[in-house]
C-alpha cells in the first residue's frame, strides 16, 4: 500500500503557482490524489468549470503537469467517458500501449446538481474512470450560491440568514449513496485531513474494473467564513462529529472506514464557521441546534447499520 513517504517521490500533477485562495483545500485534495495515481500510471484529467480550473487555467498559464482538458460546468464525466473510451479503442488497435488512468474532478455544484445527470450516465455505461467530488458545500466560484450539498441552516447568498428563514432550510443530498446506487465497483467518501484513507481510496478506484467515485469533503475558507488556518481541523472536526463519515462501498460490501472514539457533539464544528453564526445568536438556537443534531444522528445510526456496525 503507497505511503505519504512514497508519495514524496512521486511526481506531481499539480505545479504550485496556481491561484487559489490562501487556506484553500482543494489543491491538498488535488495533489494527494494525483501524486497517488502518478507514482503507478499514466494520467488524464478532465475538470468543470468550478473554482479548481478557473484558479489553475488563467489563459495562457496552467498548473497542470499532466493531460488536462477543461469542460463546461455540467459534462466533465460525458467527456471524461469520452476519452477513456477512445483510449480503449486505441489500445484495442495496438495504437497506445501505456497503462493511462482517466480522473474527473468536479465541485458539488458540478456534481450533486447540474452534472448529475452527466454523472450517472457515465457510472451506467461503465466507463472505467475515476470521478472526485471536491466537495465545498455551495457554489462557490459565481458567489457562494447554495447547492445540493449545502448543510441545513447554512447561510449562502441565495438562502440568506434572515426573519423568515435561518439559513438553508433543506437537508444536504446524500450523494455517496446516489452514486452506490448505481451498483459501480467502488465509492468512497472521505476528508482533507486523513491522508492515508484518501490514498488508499484512490488506489482502490484506479484497480476497480469499471467506474469509482470519491466525494472528498473539502472546507472553503471563503464560503464557510474561517480562517485560513483552520481547513484542516475544521475537516477533522466534520469526521469526530459524525457530520462527514468516511465510508467505502466496495462491490457492494458496505465498510465503516473511521469510527470516532468519542464522537462529538455538531455543535463544534458549527461554532468555527462563519456560515453558522447567526444560529448563535437567535432566539431559537437550542431548536435549530437541536434540529442538526438529530439529522446527522439518524444519518449516522442508518450508516453504522449498513455497514453492520450498530
Amino acid at each position: 500500500m503507497t505511503t505519504i513517504r512514497d508519495l514524496s517521490k512521486a511526481k506531481e500533477g499539480l505545479a504550485s503557482g496556481h491561484r487559489l485562495c490562501a487556506g484553500c483545500t482543494a489543491g491538498t485534495i488535488v495533489r494527494q490524489v494525483l501524486l497517488t495515481a502518478l507514482n503507478k500510471y499514466h494520467v488524464v484529467v478532465g475538470a468543470a468549470t468550478g473554482c479548481l480550473e478557473v484558479a489553475t487555467t488563467i489563459y495562457p498559464d496552467t498548473a497542470w503537469t499532466v493531460p488536462f482538458i477543461h469542460n463546461a460546468f455540467e459534462n466533465a464525466a460525458a467527456t471524461i467517458s469520452g476519452a477513456e473510451a477512445a483510449y480503449r479503442a486505441l489500445k484495442e488497435k495496438g495504437k497506445v500501449d501505456k497503462e493511462i488512468r482517466f480522473i474527473a474532478f468536479g465541485g458539488d455544484g458540478g456534481t450533486y446538481d447540474i452534472g448529475l445527470q452527466s454523472l450517472s450516465g457515465a457510472l451506467e455505461r461503465g466507463h472505467r474512470f475515476l470521478y472526485v467530488c471536491y466537495n465545498n458545500d455551495a457554489y462557490m466560484n459565481t458567489g457562494i450560491q447554495r447547492s445540493g450539498a449545502t448543510p441545513r441552516w447554512a447561510a449562502t447568498t441565495t438562502s440568506p440568514a434572515g426573519k423568515k428563514i435561518p439559513g438553508k432550510p433543506q437537508m444536504r443530498k446524500d450523494l455517496t449513496s446516489i452514486v452506490a446506487a448505481h451498483d459501480i465497483p467502488y465509492v468512497a467518501q472521505v476528508a482533507l485531513g486523513y491522508p492515508n484513507q484518501l490514498i488508499k481510496a484512490v488506489e482502490k478506484a484506479l484497480e476497480a474494473d469499471g467506474p469509482s467515485f470519491i466525494n472528498v469533503y473539502m472546507p472553503c475558507t471563503t464560503g464557510w467564513k474561517f480562517d485560513p488556518s483552520l481547513g484542516i481541523e475544521i475537516s477533522r472536526l466534520a469526521v469526530e462529529t459524525c457530520v462527514w463519515p468516511m465510508y467505502e462501498v466496495d462491490n457492494g460490501e458496505w465498510r465503516l472506514l473511521y469510527k470516532p472514539r468519542e464522537k462529538k457533539p455538531v455543535e463544534e464544528w458549527l461554532k468555527l464557521q462563519g456560515r453558522f453564526s447567526h444560529i448563535f445568536k437567535r432566539e431559537d438556537k437550542d431548536e435549530l441546534l437541536r434540529q442538526i443534531q438529530e439529522d446527522v444522528d439518524r444519518k449516522w445510526h442508518q450508516l453504522l447499520k449498513r455497514c453492520g456496525e450498530e
